[in-house]
Formats: C-alpha cells, sequence, structure tokens
C-alpha cells in the first residue's frame, strides 16, 4: 500500500463530531492495518518516571466505552485496563526515569518514553507493522511513521484514551511499590506530584533518588555538592 501524504491525512482526518472511533475508522478504511494510540503520564509530578503507553486496538469498534484517565476514578481505569487485557489489543510500555529526565528535559523525555512505548508494542506485535500513531498532544513521537498528533487526543480516539489509561495505571502502581522504599513521601497517595504534604515531606526530608532534581520544588533542598556534581554532568551531555 502506498502511504498517504500527510497533508491528505490530515485533510481526511476532519473532525469526528464527537465520535471516539472515526479516526481509527477513516484510516483503516485508508487502508491502514495497525493503529496506534499513544499517551503518556508523569509530566508534572516531582519524582517518579514519566510512563508512556502505545495501545493498537482490534480494528472492530471497541464494546468498552474508553475514556480519558483523568476523568475516570482508580476502580474504572482498573477494570477497563483489565477488560483491555482480555481483548486483542497489543500494548507496550515506554518508561523515562528520573536522572533521564533531568538530562533531556520534560518535554524531550514524554516524547522520548512515547517512542519506547511504541518500540515496546512492536516488539509484542512480533515485529508486525504499526503503519500509523495517533499521538496525544501537539507534537509528533520521533520515529519515521505517519502520524496525527491530537490536542486533547484522550477525549477523540479510543485508541489514545486506552494508552492514557494503561500509562495511568503503570504509572500509579509504580508510584505505590516506591512508597515502600521511601513512605515519608507518601507517594501512595500523591503519586509524586507536589501537594502541600509532599512539599513539607521534601522541606524536611530533602529529596530521594526518585526525585526530578532540576524541578522547581526540588533543586532548592539539595545539598551544594550534589548541585555542583550535576553542573559537571550536564558538561559532559
Amino acid at each position: 500500500m502506498a502511504t498517504p501524504s500527510l497533508p491528505s491525512l490530515y485533510s481526511v482526518c476532519s473532525p469526528p463530531n464527537n465520535d471516539p472511533w472515526h479516526y481509527e475508522t477513516t484510516l483503516y478504511a485508508k487502508g491502514f492495518s495497525a493503529i496506534g494510540g499513544v499517551d503518556e503520564a508523569g509530566r508534572g509530578p516531582l519524582a517518579g518516571p514519566v510512563i508512556a503507553s502505545c495501545v493498537v486496538l482490534p480494528a472492530e469498534r471497541p464494546t468498552a466505552f474508553y475514556k480519558d484517565s483523568k476523568v475516570l476514578s482508580s476502580t474504572k481505569r482498573e477494570e477497563l485496563l483489565f477488560y483491555l487485557q482480555t481483548t486483542d489489543a497489543v500494548i507496550g510500555i515506554g518508561k523515562v526515569v528520573a536522572r533521564e529526565i533531568e538530562s533531556f528535559n520534560i518535554h524531550q523525555a514524554s516524547l522520548v518514553a512515547m517512542q519506547r512505548a511504541v518500540d515496546d508494542c512492536k516488539e509484542k506485535f512480533n515485529y508486525k507493522k504499526i503503519d500509523f500513531l495517533l499521538v496525544d498532544g501537539k507534537f509528533q513521537v520521533p520515529l519515521p511513521l505517519p502520524q496525527l498528533p491530537l490536542v486533547k487526543g484522550e477525549s477523540k480516539s479510543f485508541s489514545i484514551a486506552a494508552a492514557s489509561i494503561v500509562a495511568k495505571v503503570t504509572r500509579d502502581k509504580m508510584m505505590a511499590d516506591y512508597h515502600k522504599a521511601y513512605p515519608e513521601y507518601n507517594f501512595i497517595k500523591n503519586q509524586g506530584y507536589p501537594t502541600k504534604e509532599h512539599r513539607l515531606a521534601l522541606k524536611e526530608y530533602g529529596p530521594c533518588p526518585l526525585h526530578r532534581r532540576t524541578f522547581k520544588g526540588v533543586r532548592e533542598y539539595w545539598q551544594e555538592g550534589e548541585q555542583a556534581s550535576l553542573s559537571e554532568q550536564r558538561k559532559m551531555w
């Protein structure tokens, strides 16, 4: 199949009149065979990784109504993830840890996490071709694939919404595990976000290895020697 030009794709994928399966339907009708929805969780926290997911849903319209993970309760997210895992969907996960976030920046780290999620999805797909990406946000994933960024994509595409659920549940579980090692920060409750309780814990205990030390709200509590060390490292990046 000859890949349509990007201008052609953008014109065909016009606003879907609130149908979250419109983009997938349009792309399958144009001959694409495996469409990945991509989203991330964890841009805003002071601690922990950025997690991204790529989800290739079966070509038939989903019977579950996947929605933006931010508008769902934790129980509903878990239910939808469990259902997703019983289908023929292919799910990839990408992670960028705190030290990498410091060496990139949070924007680039999110894109790298998405790239890793797509690569992981390809591997689980037995390296069959994922031939189009629907990406939440304004920016494309740094991969040579046709793709369409969608602002607030979780409300416009079931594939992106499913990816947002996977990324959020995966990250929350990681932060719950990290809580066992660093209970003073209460990561099981705040997931690393800058809540008042978390900021007070940082003031009292300082940052742990999971904290993003270049972020405002964390860097203020570094020891001077640690800050000098990072400055030296940056000269090598």
